[in-house]
């Protein structure tokens, strides 16, 4: 899985913000805010990846056990697939 093109990411103040461009731009409701971990999480999406792949950069990057990392992936993946912003192969 992967993120679409149509994304880009813009630093505002203090939060992290997904924006639509291109003919996704009509669509406001594409426009998202991440946390930390999801900023980290987009980054690793900017490229094919797994979910497995995923949960791995997850616990190597942050003091966190692979069950609560996965659970995390799972929800960011899932808002992702909401918003339609992730392709998956």
């Amino acid at each position: 899985m992967k993120i679409k093109d149509g994304f880009v990411v813009k630093k505002i103040a203090d939060s992290t913000v997904v924006v639509p461009v291109g003919d996704n731009l009509v669509n406001l409701q594409l426009m998202i805010t991440l946390n930390e971990s999801g900023a980290f999480l987009w980054n690793c999406l900017q490229s094919e990846t797994t979910e497995e792949e995923l949960v791995a950069a997850m616990t190597a990057e942050y003091a966190v056990d692979a069950e609560t990392a996965r659970q995390d992936v799972n929800a960011f993946i899932m808002q992702l697939k909401e918003h339609k912003i992730l392709h998956e192969a």
